[in-house]
């Protein structure tokens, strides 16, 4: 009938009737009591309400959009009807009981429980109108809610503000010891099922933990259920054993309940890549059934009102938005609030002090006397204690506290209870005073109309006096208690010398007598067990204890209730998903150890479940909102209870640890993609179960056969890979011979080698593939971990989450090349480290692992300009390069020339570390090693480049700088040629297909596409062709030099200017050798072949390509060979001058008079540089030392100097100092600088030379004076001259050079002549030369450089003194000619030693000679000047080629100057000239 009243009240089609029969039917209703009355009245509580929160959330919102000032009325008599019903319900379940303990068969405790139950059946059939109707949530606040306070149960509802305050009520039950199980049972229970509505557990974290005036709730409800999900309050309650079983499931199933709500309220946020059912609507408990199946979607959004879980619909529209960070904000200062208030209560200063520096309070005395009222949580003896300090401060904030009270029209006890009521009086009389003293001044200045008191003081002394009449009556220390009498006798007098009228201190004294004066009670403290581990001494002293309790709770929840039955207070129902994040933050902590200790102290298995459930909801919701620390700990929870890891012993494992590697499994599968730094646990813990499988099933039974290893450093007793099993817990079983117990650890461990859990394990492997781009990379890392200390194990390393690893680079090899490319980066890097493990079973495994990945990785190709080949490739590299071991170094070349062979058609970037890797091979000493990489090598570049050339165009280089490392190991020198060879072959296909290295880009975008061909093919081939020539030995370095030239001369016509400046920087590299050291044993060697070779091939090469050289790079070349000659190495100096002239005889017709310039500037500079000046300047030890600093030469010098000084002499002429021993050089500074000056010597007479082959063309002066002689010994000299002594044709560069040119040539060559001629004629300097070392058989001189510079020098003079071409300048050059001449027979005259004088024989023919070919215009001048010193000569013993010359001379005087007659034998008169 009821069900009917409100279903029609809905429909607006019930009749009032109804409601009579429906009174008298619950009035006459008579119910078979049983003793069970008891537990169906709280059954009745529990069911109702349970069925009021959804209905009161929906009213209490629609209360919301009604507002505070709309009329309540009905729109019609049903609704009315049916208010009428359920209030009159409401008060027939209020009707008390008889005194004492309640009559199950008492007709009113039945009309309660039918009263109950059928509020009960309303609440559950409600509809919209009931639910939203203002008339009705009126009712529920003001009749049910009071109705249910009464009945010692208060409604337990989180989804609106009025009755949420008060929650903690319901809370007491759970946390005190005097409570049954029966009670905790029930509690517990509704608890369960409220909190698996999703909507409700957000509402009340929001609208109670979330208010800075409200209990936290949610984590005191959370706190409660953990401690009694971990069984800490059975042995308090005196519990059977499986009552606290029991209530321990049920606080785990309401935890576990909470948390599926979170995950429910989150899913939106979760991404499940395996496309898994969502996690919180797996594996409901079957007793809950459909109670404890969360609903399809938000808690709210269905239609539904006849479920029990039903959440407040969505067809409410939202009030107000919801933004979480405003919650949050509201939360941390509530936090800072609570611990403000925490500090208060032990120290008040402190406490205050807090919240100022928080700024949640001001810093004024009214900011702090106002949160002095309005904190009921504060300690009130604290409270006292700060209003009494007697600090300036603290007394203004007393006296602001007593202002901010408001005394107007009370009487005097009354106001001095409310006074009282917020503080607890100190105990210090002085703090009592400044109390009483404030409050008196208040009371009056509130009151100033009162006629009773005369003064402040009156009230004062009365206000003391009450307070002595309350301690007096109602302090049980007090025996003898003060009378009415005593007390009016005691105020006699105080008004002002006056009494108070008796009647009111009598009125005053009786209502003390009644009440004592007393502070009001708090929300929470009041009623919250000061203890709630008191122990009870019997079950009855319990049950009293309870019932006192029960009753005290039931009245306040009935003021409180009263209170705000028509409070209109705001409620927000919470929408946004983030609200999980900050609720999960808070209660982490005891759902883990909740979980953790059901884990370990319990082997039930609905309890192992449970816990196993809770920590997968726990780590979703971490997972979901990114809590790494909170995540990890969880996962952490769940490794260590596997017992796989390192701490535990499987020998232990039960069931449970079976269902938490399940559980453990099923969290990598289905939150992959969220876990981060947790998949370290998860895999070290797979990375044990497939250790722990291979026990179960047998297949390590050969480390568990006892054998004693003592040899490797194995541990006696233990056989070897005994270490694999410490991780276990089984290092003290391994070796035992006890079959028994080892039959039960296969037993224990048996249930992981399952199909279900082998198969999970393999979908955690496979599924990688559907892993996000972050979480593959994260699970690879650990992998990577996981198989590093898998391996560090040096007897036994275990290889499985190494296949594993090969395993997912399979699977995910298809991914993005971004995401792979980061996969790599980590896979790679392990690789590296396997490759180079010391256990060479290990590196093999991990090089083929590399070589089958690399093969099906390079089939999928690479498109141009991209990397994933290279960095796909470098671990080969890394390995060849840090792993010594023969067998994986063959191995690597093995497997990269597979892959050359295989798929060189695909190879593009990872072409650069296959040359790498054969660049390391190059330079090994094993044959095998570099016979194969060799041959590989070659197939490269004879047959691939030829087909795939623009492919490998990036990798080039590295092909050339590959095959000069194999040049350059000298231990197979058939391959250095061979190599060479392929060099040589590369700069073909650089020649042919120029193009295709134009149109290359890559890292050469800000390269000219006309430069490339330089810097990708000729530039890497020249610099590796001079890397070879400064590195190899004779035989290799001299092919290596021979091939470098003939690429510049084969294809040098293709090549830019500014390339040709690039390739002689390469080219002058070659004689850095001469830099280094003088120690180098192979110097000697190398100054005598390469040095030279390379500088004639240089000239060479410079006079092919004259043109575009000349311009840029004829300069450089000076440089350097200037450079050569400066050198303190004869060898070098020699060469630099030898190539200087080969380079100007070559190109001089080509040079510009500019180029002259230059040229002759820089055989100036070379004059001045080795000009040996040290040779007159030098001193002995202990004289005058003026010019031997240092500074004029350099004294590190080549210890061959003399020899090669003599060598050339004998090439160049008859040695300068007649010296015929070899120079031997001295440890000391003399003999240092000595042999410095001798390679000066040398030069000198090189370049004396080079300037007469140079001009005149080499050879031709030897022959002339060949010629000269042999015709005085014939004394034939007209005839040899009519043949053409001259007649020839002029090959020299004399005809390419002007005046000028020449006369600085001629300079350099007198200077050194001058200088040549001091020396000589110093005797006291050659004599102390001499003594001092520089010596040979005879003193030293410079006979050759005086004589072959002054002949040099005469021939130019003479050639241009016979130049038509030069015809004006001839009265200069005969001036010049004249002196040079008689300067040079006057010092002849004035020798004296014979052979210096036999010296000059030649000379003195080359003058007498060239000037005898004068016509007779220009021989009178000469003959004039020269007569007298002729004259003097003939005293000499001279030659007879000398004296026939001179003969001819005297002739051609007396013809000349008509003295004589003409010849006798007809001969002519002049001698031609050409």
């Amino acid at each position: 009938m009821l069900n009917v009243i409100f279903t029609r009240m809905e429909n607006q089609a019930v009749s009032l009737t109804l409601f009579t029969k429906l009174c008298s039917y619950s009035s006459i209703h008579k119910t078979a009591a049983t003793n069970q009355h008891c537990i169906h009245f709280h059954q009745s509580f529990c069911l109702l309400f349970l069925s009021v929160t959804s209905s009161l959330c929906l009213s209490q919102d629609a209360e919301a959009l009604q507002g505070p000032h709309t009329a309540a009325r009905f729109s019609h008599i049903l609704q009315k009807d049916a208010f009428l019903v359920f209030r009159s319900l409401c008060k027939l379940s209020m009707k008390p009981l008889a005194d004492g303990p309640p009559d199950p068969k008492s007709h009113e405790l039945r009309s309660k429980i039918v009263s109950l139950q059928l509020l009960l059946s309303v609440l559950q059939g409600a509809g919209p109108v009931f639910r939203t109707h203002e008339m009705f949530v009126n009712a529920i606040k003001q009749y049910l809610c009071v109705a249910l306070s009464k009945n010692d149960l208060i409604l337990p509802i989180g989804a609106f503000k009025d009755l949420g305050g008060h929650f903690f009520i319901f809370l007491t039950i759970l946390e005190t010891s005097t409570s049954s199980f029966e009670h905790k049972w029930m509690v517990i229970q509704t608890l369960t099922r409220i909190c698996a509505d999703a909507q409700c557990v957000v509402d009340i974290y929001v609208n109670y933990d979330c208010d800075l005036n409200a209990a936290n709730i949610f984590e005191r409800l959370v706190n409660d259920l953990s401690k009694i999900a971990q069984g800490r309050s059975g042995q308090e309650l005196g519990m059977t054993p499986l009552q606290e079983l029991s209530l321990r499931k049920k606080g785990l199933e309401c935890l576990v309940s909470i948390l599926k709500c979170m995950v429910e309220w989150s899913k939106d946020m979760y991404v499940n890549p395996n496309l898994q059912a969502n996690l919180g609507q797996e594996h409901p408990p079957d007793n809950e059934g459909a109670e404890l199946k969360l609903p399809e979607q938000l808690a709210g959004r269905r239609d539904s009102v006849s479920s029990l879980d039903s959440a407040i619909s969505s067809n409410i529209p939202i009030s107000q938005a919801d933004h979480p960070e405003q919650y949050e904000v509201i939360k941390q200062q509530k936090d800072i609030i609570e611990h403000g208030i925490e500090l208060f209560n032990k120290k008040p200063k402190r406490g205050v002090q807090y919240l100022q520096d928080q700024g949640m309070l001001g810093h004024t005395a009214e900011d702090i006397a106002q949160f002095l009222h309005q904190e009921d949580r504060l300690d009130t003896t604290q409270v006292g204690e700060f209003l009494g300090e007697n600090i300036k401060f603290n007394k203004e904030i007393m006296y602001c506290y007593v202002d901010q009270l408001d005394f107007c029209g009370r009487d005097f006890v009354s106001a001095l209870r409310m006074f009282l009521e917020g503080f607890r009086l100190p105990g210090e009389a002085q703090k009592i005073d400044r109390l009483m003293e404030k409050f008196a001044a208040r009371y009056l200045e509130c009151n100033q109309g009162q006629t009773l008191f005369a003064s402040a003081d009156t009230a004062y002394v009365l206000a003391y006096s009450i307070i002595m009449l309350t301690t007096d009556l109602h302090s049980p220390q007090v025996k003898n208690k003060m009378t009415k009498e005593q007390y009016i006798k005691m105020n006699r007098g105080i008004n002002d010398s006056k009494d108070l009228p008796e009647e009111y201190l009598s009125s005053i004294y009786d209502e003390i007598a009644g009440k004592k004066i007393a502070m009001k009670e708090s929300k929470e403290f009041s009623i919250t067990p000061k203890s709630t581990k008191q122990s009870v001494a019997s079950e009855k002293q319990r049950r009293l204890l309870y019932n006192m309790e029960m009753e005290q709770m039931a009245k306040t929840a009935k003021a409180l209730m009263e209170a705000v039955s028509h409070a209109q207070a705001p409620f927000f129902s919470a929408t946004h998903l983030e609200h999980v994040r900050p609720m999960f933050k808070l209660a982490w902590t005891p759902l883990l150890a909740a979980f953790s200790v059901g884990l370990q102290d319990c082997d039930d298995p609905e309890v192992a479940s449970l816990c196993l459930e809770g920590i997968r909801c726990a780590i979703r919701i971490a997972c979901i909102f990114s809590m790494q620390l909170e995540r990890d700990a969880y996962v952490q929870a769940l490794a260590r209870f596997t017992l796989l890891t390192a701490s535990s012993s499987i020998t232990e494992m039960k069931q449970k640890n079976i269902d938490t590697i399940k559980t453990l499994i099923t969290v990598a599968h289905t939150d992959g993609n969220y876990l981060g730094n947790s998949w370290h646990e998860i895999l070290r813990c797979i990375s044990q179960l497939e250790l722990a499988q291979l026990i179960g099933t047998g297949v390590k039974t050969r480390y568990i056969s006892g054998v004693v290893r003592e040899r490797e450093g194995g541990i006696k007793g233990l056989p070897s890979g005994t270490e694999e099993f410490m991780p276990l817990g089984l290092g003290n079983l391994v070796g035992s011979q006890d079959k028994r117990q080892m039959a039960h650890i296969q037993e224990s461990v048996g249930e992981t080698s399952s199909q279900s859990v082998v198969v999970a394990v393999d979908r955690i492997f496979t599924g990688s593939t559907r892993l996000d781009g972050n979480a593959i990379v994260d699970f690879v890392r650990w992998l990577c971990a996981v198989s590093m200390d898998e391996l560090a194990s040096a007897h036994q390393p275990r290889m499985f989450s190494l296949q594993k690893i090969v395993e997912i680079s399979y699977y995910n090899m298809n991914r993005i090349r971004l995401q792979w490319s980061r996969i790599w980066q980590v896979i790679g890097d392990h690789f590296n480290k396997v490759g180079c493990n010391p256990n060479e079973d290990v590196a093999i495994f991990a090089v083929d692992s590399l070589r089958q990945l690399s093969m099906k990785f390079l089939e999928k190709g690479e498109l141009a300009n991209f990397r994933f080949q290279k960095d796909f490739l470098r671990p080969f590299e890394h390995i060849m390069k840090k792993n010594r071991s023969p067998t994986i170094r063959d191995m690597v070349i093995r497997c990269v020339a597979q892959m050359v062979n295989s798929q060189a058609a695909n190879i593009r970037s990872g072409w650069k570390n296959i040359f790498s890797v054969f660049h390391q091979a190059a330079s090994d000493h094993d044959e095998t090693i570099v016979e194969l990489a060799f041959q590989t090598t070659g197939h490269i570049v004879m047959n691939t480049f030829q087909e795939h050339f623009a492919a490998a165009i990036d990798s080039f280089q590295d092909a050339v700088k590959c095959l000069s490392e194999f040049v350059c190991n000298a231990a197979f020198p058939d391959t250095s040629m061979e190599a060479i060879r392929l060099i040589r072959h590369c700069a073909k296909y650089v020649s042919d297909r120029p193009q295709a290295l134009r149109e290359y880009t890559s890292d050469d975008m800000n390269v000219a596409p006309g430069d490339r061909v330089w810097v990708r093919g000729w530039f890497p081939i020249l610099f590796e062709l001079s890397c070879i020539i400064n590195r190899c030995k004779l035989d290799v370095r001299t092919r290596g030099l021979t091939v470098m030239f003939e690429i510049m001369k084969s294809y040098g016509h293709t090549f830019e200017k500014h390339w040709w400046h690039d390739l002689f920087r390469i080219v002058f590299r070659i004689f850095d050798n001469m830099k280094l050291p003088e120690q180098q044993t192979e110097k000697t060697e190398w100054m005598t072949t390469t040095c030279n070779h390379a500088l004639y091939a240089i000239c060479d090469v410079f006079t092919q390509f004259y043109e575009p050289l000349s311009e840029i790079l004829l300069a450089d070349i000076f440089t350097q060979l200037q450079w050569c000659v400066r050198q303190d190495n004869e060898q070098l100096a020699r060469s630099g001058t030898n190539c200087l002239e080969n380079l100007v005889i070559l190109n001089g017709e080509k040079f510009s008079p500019e180029v002259w310039n230059i040229t002759c500037s820089c055989m100036l500079e070379i004059f001045q540089n080795t000009s040996p000046q040290a040779l007159l300047t030098w001193r002995p030890a202990g004289q005058d030392e003026e010019a031997v600093d240092g500074k004029h030469f350099d004294a590190d010098v080549d210890t061959q100097s003399q020899s090669s000084y003599d060598r050339a002499l004998s090439e160049r002429g008859h040695s300068q100092m007649s010296s015929d021993d070899t120079w031997k050089g001295r440890t000391n500074a003399n003999q240092r600088l000595f042999a410095g000056l001798l390679i000066k010597c040398v030069v000198q007479l090189e370049l004396i030379q080079t300037v007469d082959n140079i001009v005149f063309y080499p050879a031709t002066s030897k022959k002339e004076d060949a010629d000269n002689m042999a015709a005085a010994q014939r004394d034939a000299l007209e005839e040899s001259e009519a043949d053409g002594g001259e007649s020839g044709p002029d090959q020299g560069m004399y005809r390419h050079m002007t005046s000028a040119h020449l006369f600085k040539l001629l300079d350099c060559l007198l200077e050194s002549h001058t200088f040549a001629k001091d020396f000589n004629s110093n005797n006291e300097q050659r004599t102390a030369l001499w003594r001092a070392g520089f010596k040979g058989k005879s003193k030293p001189n410079l006979l050759k450089q005086e004589t072959s510079s002054l002949a040099c020098s005469l021939r130019i003079l003479f050639r241009m003194y016979s130049d038509p071409q030069l015809q004006d300048s001839w009265p200069d050059i005969q001036t010049r000619l004249l002196l040079v001449c008689s300067e040079a027979l006057g010092y002849f005259i004035s020798l004296t030693s014979e052979s210096h004088r036999e010296a000059w024989n030649s000379l003195l023919m080359l003058l007498l000679t060239r000037t005898l070919r004068l016509p007779d215009d220009k021989f009178k001048p000469h003959a004039s000047c020269y007569y007298p010193h002729l004259c003097e000569m003939m005293q000499f013993d001279l030659i007879p080629e000398l004296r026939a010359v001179l003969r001819r001379f005297f002739l051609r005087i007396g013809s000349v100057f008509h003295i004589a007659a003409a010849h006798p034998e007809g001969a002519p008169t002049r001698i031609p000239t050409t």
